[in-house]
């Protein structure tokens, strides 16, 4: 590495709800060596962050312009409206936007949902973020509707929150350039996947493990394999007795390895 090269790294960008430690971990126990930097960013600021090279990748909300950035969705959230805790929404489980007709429902600047008609009233006028809306909520100025880790993010103890089961949802998805589809990325898009660090995509993945190699064969002391006899064949002994040698020392171990009362060879004696 010369003096002018700067040692590698990865720089993730999330929007405001998006938790990315987990990815970050598995990050860390694979990549030890190349440091991961995480940049919190505003969700109307993350694309021009990915398109002037800010950051290499980064967590946001769709939809995405495919035109020149690339996305994989990965879940989409639960849509809450968010209320003092002696609201009567507090008293049951899920509201629909009907229930919050005779409701001010603040919308912020940055809201993340797409509306197609915005629910209940509206405020004389529109908070400029989303922290701003939850301040006016526990000030009894109106409820918000927003995706639940949002409601989360901002969580205070005077309010709460319940689901809308008919508010539109946010997905969140992982993005990047498409001209920028570096290694790096490449291999963070293998862990948002849930690959194994054996998996054959991905750069830096951990190398193939070799393959185990047949055990040698032994030597017969004459640089040739040793080889097993063939069924029925003696390896270098007699084939008359289990002895090697002479006739009479094949006969001899025949004798002491046979059977008691075997026939013997030779003339029988007189009496």
């Amino acid at each position: 590495m010369t003096g002018s090269e700067a040692p590698p790294s990865f720089r993730l960008a999330y929007v405001p709800g998006v938790t990315p430690a987990k990815w970050v971990r598995t990050w860390n126990e694979r990549f030890p060596a190349i440091p991961l930097a995480l940049v919190a960013v505003p969700a109307a600021e993350a694309f021009g962050l990915l398109r002037s090279g800010g950051v290499d990748a980064g967590f946001v909300r769709l939809p995405v312009d495919r035109t020149d950035l690339s996305a994989i969705p990965l879940y989409t959230e639960t849509t809450v409206v968010v209320v003092p805790k002696d609201h009567v929404v507090a008293a049951v489980d899920e509201v629909s936007t009907e229930d919050l007709a005779d409701d001010i429902v603040l919308h912020p600047l940055d809201d993340t949902l797409d509306w197609e008609r915005l629910p209940g009233k509206p405020a004389f006028e529109r908070p400029a973020t989303t922290a701003d809306a939850i301040e006016l909520v526990a000030a009894g100025i109106g409820v918000l509707v927003v995706p639940q880790s949002l409601a989360r993010l901002h969580h205070r103890k005077d309010l709460t929150y319940r689901p809308v089961t008919d508010a539109p949802e946010s997905r969140v998805a992982l993005s990047w350039p498409q001209d920028e589809t570096t290694d790096l990325v490449e291999d963070f898009i293998g862990i948002v996947r849930g690959r194994t660090v054996n998996s054959t995509r991905g750069r830096t993945a951990a190398a193939a493990q070799p393959k185990s190699q047949p055990a040698p064969k032994r030597s017969d002391g004459r640089g040739g394999a040793r080889q097993k006899p063939a069924a029925g064949k003696a390896s270098g002994k007699s084939a008359r007795g289990g002895g090697s040698g002479s006739a009479k020392g094949g006969t001899k171990g025949g004798a002491k390895g046979g059977p008691k009362g075997g026939a013997k060879r030779g003339k029988p004696r007189r009496p």
